[in-house]
């Protein structure tokens, strides 16, 4: 249906209100291209002027970044996040990997305690699509579906405040990620989660943790170093 309103700016919310669900809801996963400008107002049935006012104003919210002759782009799920990537852009990798890892250990221990038949079937579901990735040898499809893997053992640990967090800094960890894969999936970079699964399955709380917590470093052992 077409977004209508008697004023300019109360449309002009409605539009970014929109655009925002679509992105929240994942509907535009980070990463992707959201449909050119004559195809948003034809969808919404809005002027050209009022969809560009939106999607300017989700790019000065950080949640899409306006590429010259390439198109606009998903690279947040919402302002907060926006705000945490750039904030973060640039921090220390030894730093990420420890928040990585508190992060992840934390959910991962509570996921043992409170997981769901629902929680296993889908960290079952998500383990098989990240071995096909891998498999694939696509490194950004496997950079995406490891960060779903990740999410979702953090939101079997139904801490809601624990996941909107983890959530908001995706794009960070996923940025880091992406640093550590690289272009081309090797050996070396390859981690076997089934333990980690197994441990939430049966409800091994401290081997969820411990699983959880080694990931980042044993992908890269340097940051133990004193150089870095």
């Amino acid at each position: 249906m077409p977004l209508t309103s008697p004023r300019r700016s109360a449309l002009s919310e409605q539009v970014i209100s929109e655009l925002r669900n679509q992105i929240s809801s994942g509907e535009w996963p980070v990463g992707s291209r959201i449909p050119t400008e004559p195809e948003l107002v034809e969808r919404l049935g809005v002027a050209r002027n009022t969809v560009r006012e939106a999607v300017r104003a989700l790019a000065h919210n950080g949640l899409l970044d306006i590429r010259q002759g390439s198109g606009t782009y998903v690279v947040a799920t919402s302002e907060l996040a926006g705000v945490m990537h750039r904030r973060f852009a640039d921090a220390d990798p030894r730093h990420v990997a420890e928040l990585r890892s508190t992060l992840e250990s934390s959910a991962a221990k509570l996921a043992a305690e409170r997981r769901t038949e629902r929680d296993l079937r889908q960290l079952d579901g998500l383990l098989e699509r990240r071995e096909k990735a891998w498999a694939s040898g696509d490194a950004e499809n496997f950079v995406t579906v490891d960060a779903t893997f990740h999410m979702a053992v953090v939101a079997a640990s139904h801490n809601d405040v624990m996941t909107a967090l983890y959530a908001d800094l995706g794009e960070v960890l996923r940025d880091w990620l992406r640093e550590d894969v690289g272009q081309t999936l090797t050996p070396e970079t390859h981690m076997d989660h089934a333990r980690l699964v197994e441990a939430i399955r049966v409800q091994d709380a401290e081997a969820a943790a411990s699983e959880a917590a080694g990931y980042p470093f044993l992908c890269r052992p340097e940051l133990f170093t004193d150089e870095h």
